[in-house]
């Protein structure tokens, strides 16, 4: 806010010409300069020494011979009356007086309580292109990414506690990598074995075909569709000679001597009950139960 001085502050000095001594000192002050004040009539040195305002800028006496100004219970020499930014003398110009005792004049006022840049702390003027979140404020080229320390201006952004940052800084720093390529998931991804993929990268060893939403099985750390996995990787049946791939009927596998066997194949030769944990005797290629085996 804005105001004026209450004016020049001066007393009364007369020259007596009749006896009349100092209020203070008692000196005759017949031919001599005093001042008047409070209806006391005092010496000038008396009235420096007791009477005189102090400065509020330099702390020193305001002596009789000084001009004074005055606001708000508060003195000034006139010569120390000025902005306290820019030092211009305030003693016929208006002037803004702030809660910490500061004055200074309009131009100086107004950058001070102006919104203040969080970047580099100095006022954003009206009408400066600037960007606001939060009830904070920056100038535009000072509101950067904190990592790459480039202005942000209209690209989207994302913080980190206190921190802002542009979104390719933020997914490179923060965002979880793909198992395959190490390279950010900034959006969707899959996970497999506590493990984040992108969509992209979670293919069928074999054929590439994506596997995300589709069936597939795994085989020494890679992954396949069903159908490679049937042709390329899964061990054929020694009975139906068909692969052994844990889907569909049926996911047990019988193993004996370097050969496999669905489970439900794993049956005698000849009577066709199922030999699944139980004993059983090998002919050539055909397995038998005891009791058949021993009419072979």
């Amino acid at each position: 806010m804005a105001f004026k001085h209450s004016g020049h502050k001066s007393y009364l000095t007369s020259t007596m010409t009749d006896r009349f001594d100092c209020y203070y000192c008692r000196d005759n002050l017949h031919g001599k300069k005093y001042v008047k004040k409070d209806e006391k009539h005092v010496c000038t040195k008396c009235f420096n020494k007791l009477c005189a305002n102090t400065c509020a800028e330099c702390k020193r006496p305001i002596g009789a011979d000084s001009k004074e100004l005055h606001h708000k219970n508060r003195h000034w020499h006139e010569d120390c009356f000025r902005c306290a930014k820019c030092y211009k003398p305030l003693a016929s110009e208006a002037f803004n007086a702030r809660d910490d005792g500061k004055i200074m004049c309009g131009k100086c006022g107004s950058r001070e309580d102006g919104n203040r840049c969080q970047g580099c702390y100095k006022v954003v003027m009206p009408g400066t292109q600037n960007v606001e979140y939060k009830n904070k404020v920056w100038h535009e080229e000072c509101f950067t990414c904190f990592e790459c320390k480039q202005p942000i201006r209209s690209q989207s952004f994302l913080t980190k506690g206190e921190d802002i940052y542009c979104a390719p800084c933020h997914d490179k720093k923060f965002a979880k990598k793909c198992f395959h390529c190490k390279q950010p998931i900034t959006t969707g991804g899959i996970s497999y074995q506590d493990q984040p993929w992108h969509s992209e990268c979670f293919v069928c060893h074999t054929c590439h075909k994506s596997l995300a939403g589709a069936r597939f099985t795994s085989h020494e750390n890679n992954v396949y569709c069903v159908d490679c996995f049937k042709t390329d990787v899964a061990k054929k049946c020694h009975g139906c000679k068909n692969p052994i791939t844990g889907f569909g009927h049926g996911t047990n596998v019988v193993n004996y001597e370097g050969f496999s066997w669905h489970e439900y194949c794993f049956n005698c030769k000849k009577c066709s009950l199922s030999l699944a944990n139980k004993r059983f005797v090998i002919n050539g290629d055909h397995i038998h139960c005891p009791d058949c085996a021993k009419k072979v």
